[in-house]
């Protein structure tokens, strides 16, 4: 099964779900450790994306000049 391809906006989205979650108390404690994991996944897969992005950006500015 092909890997889904990651989506920034959809990780933001999830992490700000679940932080609301967290707030909110609507997580039970059974839940939380889980909830945290997921969430600390996704900010290193978007921190992943942006330095990748700032890499790729970078490389277009340098052959531009």
């Amino acid at each position: 099964m092909p890997k889904k391809e990651f989506s920034f906006t959809a990780a933001v989205n999830e992490i700000e779900k679940i932080l609301q979650r967290i707030e909110n108390g609507d997580l039970d404690i059974d839940k939380l450790s889980a909830e945290v994991k997921r969430a600390s996944e996704l900010i290193r897969e978007c921190q992943k994306k942006l330095r990748s992005t700032e890499e790729e950006i970078n490389k277009i500015l340098e052959e531009m000049a």
